[in-house]
């Protein structure tokens, strides 16, 4: 008799990851927490647990701390770095959606200055110190190692994103990663209450610092002292915060080496009196950006 033959069903290659979700891994893989976006750079919406804001989050953006839930929620608090949860059924439902992958700066101790246009880029090639930088569609992302405090529109197309934030993943980039420059940390302060001193004649000392500069030429302070007066002069609303923020930005990097003059501040008060602000506004904002910096 004929023994039946035994047919061996072999092993086919195993189903490949959606392509998001592969490199969501090997970021997750290098300590960085990772979440899918839908199209149009948007994060997925809420579980069913959430909905109505039931859950007492912020949906799709702040809530006190990473997403406990099932599925992709509260956008910046859901990244993780776990593979088993990325690969978890209610992920992967999302991964076969998503179109490209976000990820949490802050929580790989990270801050991303995103500059959003050409005008944008040239800013930070004149104001900021040299690290990695990912080329997006419009602008890039300068990348520094450090967290801070996310704030968008700190100055025209420009956000920074750190803390409870998202970034997009666009590629590894080019250059070597440097340390979060004070210069960066300033544009996010906000101005503290303006001190009123007492009436009387208003002096304030250029040189604040003693040490030695370490800029290579004078054409580094005075590019500074030129993208600041035409940051104030540009301002068409909260002058007297934009004030603060452009005094502060020359002070981070100014602040404590001798190269500020007397000179360089009138250039400073000028602009900002010529948009409304009186001598004693400039003086308050010069002082309390100093107070800030430890100046």
């Amino acid at each position: 008799m004929t023994q039946p033959t035994t047919i061996r069903r072999v092993p086919g290659p195993r189903p490949r990851l959606p392509e998001p979700l592969q490199t969501a891994l090997t970021l997750a893989a290098t300590g960085v927490p990772v979440l899918p976006l839908r199209a149009r750079k948007a994060p997925f919406g809420n579980c069913h647990r959430c909905a109505q804001n039931t859950c007492g989050g912020r949906p799709n953006m702040k809530s006190a701390g990473p997403c406990r839930c099932p599925g992709v929620c509260h956008a910046w608090a859901a990244a993780t770095t776990d593979p088993a949860v990325l690969t978890s059924s209610p992920w992967k439902a999302a991964w076969r959606r998503a179109v490209t992958v976000a990820y949490h700066p802050g929580g790989a101790g990270l801050t991303v200055v995103d500059l959003d246009d050409a005008a944008a880029v040239d800013w930070a090639r004149e104001t900021l110190p040299a690290t990695r930088i990912v080329p997006t569609t419009r602008g890039q992302h300068w990348i520094y190692r450090g967290v801070m405090s996310s704030r968008n529109a700190v100055r025209p197309g420009v956000d920074i994103k750190s803390t409870m934030a998202y970034a997009r993943y666009l590629g590894p980039g080019t250059g070597t990663m440097t340390a979060l420059p004070d210069a960066v940390r300033a544009l996010a302060v906000k101005e503290p209450p303006t001190v009123r001193p007492a009436p009387q004649s208003v002096a304030v000392p250029a040189g604040v610092g003693g040490g030695e500069c370490p800029h290579r030429t004078p054409a580094y302070l005075e590019r500074g002292i030129a993208m600041a007066v035409q940051r104030i002069t540009d301002a068409d609303t909260a002058v007297h915060a934009t004030v603060y923020r452009a005094f502060l930005a020359v002070l981070s990097t100014h602040g404590r080496c001798s190269c500020l003059t007397d000179t360089h501040v009138t250039r400073l008060f000028t602009a900002a009196q010529a948009k409304g602000e009186s001598v004693r506004h400039c003086a308050d904002a010069w002082t309390n950006a100093r107070t800030a910096l430890g100046l």
